[in-house]
């Protein structure tokens, strides 16, 4: 049966600075898990302490209900930031490299290398040193280092980053064909468009704290609804004197409001067609962007 990572209020300092405050999370089995925060908010050394690169000050990273050790982390694929690939090395050397340091025979390594270049496009750079590919096929042998031990567990630090849309839609079909396996896979991106439509769950870390985390539905249905008001000629400076709203953007004659529970969006219309004709009036719900801003809106994120 296929094993949970979890993160159990895992804190690390260094020195007066709380790099990351008693952070937990899970990620499950066959779930896709967005780990989002601004530059420097934690994401990375969160990831490096789930790997065993950092050792966290207090708390647990547990795969399987298991402390994670040395046997453990080989059975995770893990792709960094800052890459970590040979530049003069070819790309299908490294891979079998790489495979067998994690315990593959020559053959199974060979055969697994041969399988993901093929899978990601890259046959026919497969003899090319790194350093002579463009930085999209260097991100997809990344990708492929991650992939070619059949990991047990994926961890993915923005893995979409400088990827071309081709690539960024390979890239997706790939993680979801590990989720479906039944593999957790967690990866960090500020495309929140992309985290949005990708992932079962989503977690939001702010100045080593996590702030929130849950589906995209439950997160975006608990910070309340919008309503798209089109009035064209109203005043510029046109606002509903309505209880419980809040205009959240103005676009010409276009007002988005931020509604609090049991405000009335009759009175919002009624307001509305007082100015003259409303030509558009409709509730949405708030996009994962809006609710990352309002999460992420204290200053001063640590890395």
């Amino acid at each position: 049966m296929p094993d949970s990572l979890e993160i159990d209020r895992i804190s690390k300092r260094y020195g007066r600075l709380a790099a990351l405050d008693a952070v937990s999370f899970e990620v499950r089995p066959g779930e896709l898990f967005g780990f989002v925060g601004s530059n420097g908010a934690g994401k990375t050394t969160t990831m490096r302490i789930a790997l065993g690169v950092l050792a966290a000050d207090s708390g647990e990273v547990r795969f399987g209900g298991a402390p994670v050790t040395h046997e453990t982390r080989t059975r995770i694929g893990y792709m960094p930031e800052e890459r970590g690939l040979y530049p003069k090395m070819k790309v299908l050397d490294q891979l079998v490299y790489l495979a067998e340091l994690h315990g593959l025979t020559n053959t199974q390594a060979h055969q697994a290398a041969e399988s993901w270049i093929g899978r990601l496009g890259l046959s026919a750079r497969r003899k090319d040193e790194v350093q002579k590919l463009s930085l999209g096929n260097q991100q997809r042998v990344q990708l492929a280092a991650a992939l070619v031990h059949d990991p047990a567990v994926l961890v993915l630090d923005e893995p979409f980053s400088g990827l071309d849309p081709i690539a960024v839609d390979v890239m997706s079909e790939v993680l979801r064909e590990k989720a479906a396996a039944g593999v957790p896979v967690i990866f960090s991106s500020h495309q929140l468009d992309l985290v949005e439509r990708l992932c079962d769950r989503v977690g939001i870390i702010r100045s080593g704290r996590m702030v929130a985390n849950g589906t995209v539905g439950e997160l975006t249905t608990s910070a309340g609804a919008q309503l798209v008001v089109t009035a064209p000629g109203a005043a510029t400076d046109w606002t509903p004197a309505v209880a419980g709203t809040r205009v959240a953007e103005r676009r010409g004659g276009t007002l988005v409001l931020d509604l609090e529970p049991g405000a009335d969006d009759q009175a919002v219309l009624a307001a509305a067609l007082a100015t003259g004709p409303v030509t558009e009036f409709s509730r949405r719900r708030r996009r994962l962007t809006e609710l990352f801003r309002d999460a992420v809106s204290e200053k001063g994120e640590r890395k």
